[in-house]
């Protein structure tokens, strides 16, 4: 069972079905944020933790899969974003042309791009403005099979 491998709080946000859902259990499981502070130009997005059955069927993901969500999701929940992500900077010659993200919007990154960071049990990225690639109505249309 995915609690044992997984932990209580990944059981019950990968039991969730649909973005909204899953959008609700992540919300509720990482609490309140008021006291976390992201810095500059970076964004906080808790993974995508993906369900235990593959889309329309009754094939059950195994543990390891699900497991494996937690180092290789390309996607996330934004929960949080600092004060100067996706604003432009001359500077560096970084321009965003009007695009922005919103808390509650999925979006999609690289896995690498982001540190790893755990929220009250819940396992986030904290990634760059720049290094976020796009943004998705539901994050189980992203896939990965072979």
């Amino acid at each position: 069972a995915p609690t044992r491998v997984l932990g209580s709080k990944y059981a019950r946000i990968a039991e969730a079905k649909g973005a909204e859902a899953k959008e609700r259990a992540i919300m509720k499981e990482i609490g309140d944020l008021d006291k976390v502070h992201v810095m500059s130009g970076r964004v906080l997005v808790a993974l995508y933790i993906g369900d235990q059955t593959f889309a329309g069927s009754t094939i059950l993901r195994t543990d390891t899969d699900q497991k494996e969500d937690v180092w290789q999701s390309t996607c996330g929940l934004v929960v949080k974003k600092g004060a100067l992500a996706f604003k432009d900077d001359p500077s560096t010659n970084t321009y965003f042309h009007g695009q922005d993200i919103d808390v509650g919007q999925w979006v999609c990154f690289n896995p690498g791009d982001g540190k790893r960071r755990q929220i009250n049990g819940v396992d986030c990225r904290l990634i760059e403005d720049a290094l976020i690639d796009c943004i998705v109505d539901d994050p189980a249309m992203i896939t990965h099979f072979t």
